[in-house]
């Protein structure tokens, strides 16, 4: 059923959307204010997939570019729509709705700029049902929609059109080429599709799914509960069913690093008592791989969120810092993104990774029990 979202749901929708990102998908705080600054007191209509006309034209904005540049250089704002009005003009047909094209702090929020700016109605459902870093790496692509082609517009109104045919990996090497020439920030307008491509080839409903983690985790804190005992609850009737804590400790080394238009590199969290090995989380925009010392504890396309050890604020990897206590956890992504065909395009070897993808649920960490099913409503242990 289609909804409306106002100002009052961004906070809960920047915070689940920040979780699914997994460290990317850009800073929650500049999305939310991006999206309040237009949206003043009015609304934005949210459309169920289901409730689509198999030829509704939709076309999907986001920003690409390493998450780390936008903390110092903010959009303008005008970006997102100028994309989209560029492919429009391109094709020929005005578009009927926009949608996202992953989960994050800023892509979510993307889209609804767009709908705020244009009074488009914005699709509940993207192409990643996490983020990841290159544009070639999206359900859409893995299930026949191609991306090209593709429309790119900087915060001075540079536009250009990009048409690599079915070629989606040298779609995002030329997109990200020109975005490192803008400053390392551009925004896109891709992956034209119907109604009924929308429904074949997207994750359904990750925005209502954001929403309802984000408030999930406000209200237990608000209500002196777990917020990770309320996380299972909301994740367990999802798509994302599974959720592992995997470590809780203190970052004690940060290594990142901007180059060829993404954040790269590594944080190192140990146990506060010093006791074990530490755990390692790779990171390209988005967190790849936990290991414990040669132990495998979660590897993409599965989630790796590093959240605050008592509020469960997530943390994107521009945020992370030495000294903060954290508690990292493995999500399961849905069976969409587990096919041959998708881990061939956002599975381990896709990030030149020699590791097989193994779920999460399989491997070591423990469960963490939503109150509903038995766990303690109690605040999770302190982590000093």
């Amino acid at each position: 059923m289609s909804w409306t979202l106002t100002a009052a749901d961004l906070p809960d929708l920047a915070r689940g959307a920040t979780l699914l990102g997994t460290g990317g998908g850009g800073d929650p705080y500049i999305g939310q204010m991006l999206v309040q600054q237009v949206l003043g007191d009015g609304g934005i209509t949210i459309l169920d997939p289901d409730e689509l006309a198999d030829d509704m034209f939709v076309i999907p904005t986001a920003q690409m570019g390493a998450p780390t540049v936008m903390v110092e250089k903010i959009p303008a704002g005008t970006e997102p729509l100028a994309a989209l009005r560029t492919l429009e003009t391109h094709l020929g047909r005005a578009a009927e709705a926009t949608m996202p094209i992953e989960c994050g702090g800023v892509n979510s929020m993307i889209p609804l700029i767009v709908a705020a700016e244009s009074g488009l109605p914005v699709v509940d459902a993207d192409g990643m049902g996490r983020a990841f870093p290159e544009l070639s790496m999206e359900t859409f692509a893995v299930y026949g929609v191609q991306g090209s082609p593709l429309a790119l517009a900087g915060e001075r109104g540079e536009h250009v059109i990009i048409d690599t045919g079915t070629d989606n990996r040298q779609m995002e090497s030329f997109a990200r080429a020109i975005t490192i020439r803008l400053g390392g920030v551009g925004h896109i307008a891709e992956y034209a599709m119907t109604g009924a491509d929308v429904r074949r080839t997207a994750i359904p409903r990750t925005l209502s799914m954001a929403l309802a983690l984000g408030r999930a985790i406000r209200i237990a804190r608000e209500e002196h509960r777990s917020p990770f005992a309320a996380l299972a609850d909301a994740l367990s009737a999802t798509l994302y069913s599974h959720v592992r804590e995997l470590h809780v400790g203190k970052v004690v080394d940060v290594e990142r690093r901007t180059t060829e238009g993404f954040a790269r590199g590594r944080a190192v969290i140990e146990a506060v008592d010093g006791s074990g090995e530490p755990v390692v989380i790779a990171f390209q925009n988005e967190n790849l791989t936990a290991y414990r010392g040669e132990e495998l504890l979660a590897i993409v396309p599965d989630l790796i969120c590093i959240v605050d050890h008592e509020t469960a604020e997530p943390i994107t990897t521009e945020g992370l810092r030495y000294g903060q206590r954290v508690r990292v956890l493995g999500i399961s992504t849905p069976d969409l993104m587990r096919t041959p065909e998708a881990l061939d395009t956002f599975g381990p070897s896709a990030f030149g990774l020699t590791e097989t993808f193994v779920p999460v649920e399989t491997l070591s960490g423990a469960p963490i029990a939503g109150a509903v099913g038995g766990a303690a409503d109690g605040a999770a242990a302190p982590v000093r």
